[in-house]
């Protein structure tokens, strides 16, 4: 049996580890070094973890004074037009191997083990909106707190040079010369929920990588899952077998490739046209929007994905990252990012298990858009918090469909 330890340390100790190694400008080779070596140890290290995840992280509470403020270096322009090979034309098998590392296999799918069972959701209940309350899997990451970000998601430095937490209320903590906070009570944590993506062996990584360019090179259609993830179809012993990209390290390889190549590396072409952008080789908003369901395709299900935990995966993952002073961060433009989610899920359905008043269990497709979000419109675009919200509703979506779906031969993919 493996144990799990846990290192207490003091929040006032914790934040202060957090803004010394963040205005250090620790690497994000050493960042991710620390990262993997608390996931290959299941540990939840809240000293030096919380410190080693404080670099680029924010959330903009204060989103509205951050308007106009600040540093804002790289700014939108990080992006422009990137032609396929941007960062270095990586391959898909290098960005596995950047998004993972090597160590043991991981998982090969985040369904729960219980998803599709009659009465296997959390509460024993099918049906209705699922909560997203309840154990969070994988709590790694320990306590960061929120500072001041902009539109963007990009931290805005005081004029000294440093990140500037805000209380409850999005009022700007008082910081000492080094940077430190004065009074670390005010401080407003942040739980990250994990990236669900075990360390895997190098031969494992190339032949996942393998595996889903071999998939989307024989796919005869592609749509999209209830979450809004790829759904690819190809003919085996000559019938049409659906397969969701439901991995997360498939997931958030995916996601790192689009944001930073605009292209999925060693594929052409894709059946149909309604796909197309994925595999032109040049970064727009239909890139973007995509990502935000493969995001939410490697994120914990159970929790309520914020700005924060995007900035900081960003980071991580050293998507268009820049530096200020010792600042190192992610910087995307959402400024042409829109959501609208009547639009994303009202046509949108899943054969789900439903618990009727007798106890017994019935399979029943149900609208998405009607039963996750109570046919409840958002609309909002140009902001991070936009993107967001997007991201989120693809998880609360893909949570609902975990917990209550239907044998799998049972489950249709439908298009956007």
């Amino acid at each position: 049996m493996v144990r799990r330890f846990r290192l207490r340390i003091s929040r006032t100790e914790t934040f202060m580890g957090v803004l010394m190694m963040f205005n250090a400008g620790m690497s994000r080779t050493g960042m991710m070094s620390a990262l993997f070596a608390a996931v290959a140890v299941s540990a939840l290290v809240v000293g030096g973890m919380g410190a080693a995840i404080a670099a680029g992280q924010g959330q903009g509470a204060g989103g509205a004074k951050a308007q106009g403020q600040g540093q804002g270096a790289g700014g939108a322009a990080a992006h422009g037009s990137q032609k396929a090979g941007g960062k270095g034309g990586k391959s898909l098998t290098d960005i596995f191997r950047d998004v993972a590392g090597e160590a043991e296999d991981g998982e090969d799918s985040d369904a729960p083990d219980w998803a599709g069972a009659p009465g296997g959701g959390k509460s024993g209940m099918g049906g209705g909106k699922p909560a997203t309350a309840g154990a969070k899997k994988g709590d790694l990451f320990g306590d960061v707190v929120v500072i001041l970000r902009d539109s963007n998601g990009v931290p805005i430095l005081s004029d000294a040079g440093f990140v500037q937490p805000i209380d409850v209320d999005g009022n700007l903590i008082p910081l000492n010369e080094d940077g430190e906070v004065i009074d670390a009570t005010l401080v407003v944590p942040v739980e990250l929920g994990r990236l669900n993506v075990g360390r895997s062996p190098t031969k494992v990584l190339d032949r996942r990588a393998e595996e889903v360019v071999k998939l989307l090179e024989d796919a005869i259609a592609i749509s999209l899952d209830p979450a809004g993830r790829l759904t690819i179809t190809t003919l085996v012993d000559g019938e049409e077998v659906a397969k969701t990209i439901d991995s997360p390290l498939e997931n958030l390889a995916l996601y790192s490739a689009l944001l930073t190549q605009g292209t999925i590396p060693g594929i052409s072409d894709l059946p149909g046209e309604d796909f197309d952008f994925l595999v032109d080789g040049v970064y727009d908003v239909r890139d973007l929007s995509m990502t935000a369901a493969l995001l939410a395709g490697a994120t914990d299900k159970t929790s309520t994905l914020t700005k924060d935990e995007i900035a900081i995966i960003n980071a991580f993952l050293g998507i268009n990252t820049t530096q200020t002073g010792d600042v190192i961060y992610s910087v995307i433009d959402y400024s042409e990012f829109t959501y609208d989610r009547s639009d994303t899920f009202e046509d949108r359905e899943a054969t789900v298990l439903i618990q009727q008043p007798d106890g017994s269990w019935v399979t029943e497709t149900v609208n998405i858009y009607e039963e996750v979000f109570g046919s409840v419109d958002f609309t909002a675009s140009g902001t991070i918090d936009a993107y967001t919200q997007a991201a989120d509703d693809a998880r609360a979506a893909l949570l609902y469909v975990h917990e209550y779906s239907a044998p799998e031969d049972q489950i249709t993919a439908t298009s956007n």
